[in-house]
């Protein structure tokens, strides 16, 4: 760890921020998408589908370019943006947003699954009983999904915190403002004579994905836990 910089050690506490403020964002959001694709027609479901699969299978670098062209200072979305005070552009923000979106897929993927698994009879039931479609949901729905809505929230984690591609396009690599711990491997990796330095963050990267697995592994079981009471 001695071969770490005092900037190294900030682009790893940026990513840590990065992905805690992607996740914080996004899970809501992947929640919402999931319930929608579960309770859809087959239509809108597979629009819903399409939509939450694109930033894993186009190039990070092109959804990059994409989040560019639209929040970028000049975009469409970015210009309005900037007029009250929010950029995303060369922003530790738009590594946040980049982050998330990327991490979208594989946070709304295992909630969608436990929603499935839960059986509509239980709300149907409820339903009968006079329980409204928030209570239902509140009450019923995200407690028995929990332990998939704790395996999407420790994936989109990992996947933001190592998100590289987009991020760089979108916000690059910049010290102190953007510079994330996957672009300060890659940096690492390009210096002459930086093989232990990127080994050193390459090991901090390791140990994060670790803590990360361990922490999902505990979540999941506590969460099933207690779905298990609930039924």
């Amino acid at each position: 760890m001695s071969a770490l910089t005092q900037e190294d050690f900030a682009a790893v506490l940026l990513s840590l921020q990065v992905a805690l403020v992607a996740i914080l964002f996004g899970m809501p959001v992947a929640l919402a998408t999931a319930f929608a694709q579960t309770r859809s027609r087959f239509a809108v479901r597979v629009v819903l589908d399409t939509l939450v699969t694109l930033p894993l299978v186009l190039p990070p670098v092109a959804t990059g370019y994409f989040l560019l062209l639209m929040f970028g200072r000049r975009g469409v979305v970015g210009a309005w943006l900037e007029k009250v005070g929010i950029v995303f552009a060369f922003d530790w923000t738009g590594a946040a947003l980049a982050a998330g979106i990327m991490a979208f897929p594989l946070m709304v993927r295992p909630m969608r699954i436990a929603i499935e698994a839960i059986d509509r009879e239980v709300d149907e039931a409820a339903r009968t009983l006079g329980a409204s479609g928030f209570t239902r949901f509140f009450r019923i729905t995200l407690p028995l999904a929990a332990p998939g809505v704790a395996a999407g929230a420790i994936l989109g984690f990992a996947k933001a915190l190592g998100e590289f591609g987009a991020t760089i396009t979108f916000v690059a690599a910049i010290p102190g403002e953007t510079l994330t711990l996957p672009a300060a491997i890659y940096a690492a990796t390009q210096t002459p004579g930086g093989e232990a330095r990127a080994m050193a963050l390459c090991l901090v990267a390791a140990v994060i994905a670790v803590a990360a697995v361990l922490v999902s592994d505990a979540v999941g079981r506590w969460a099933g836990k207690a779905a298990r009471g609930l039924r």
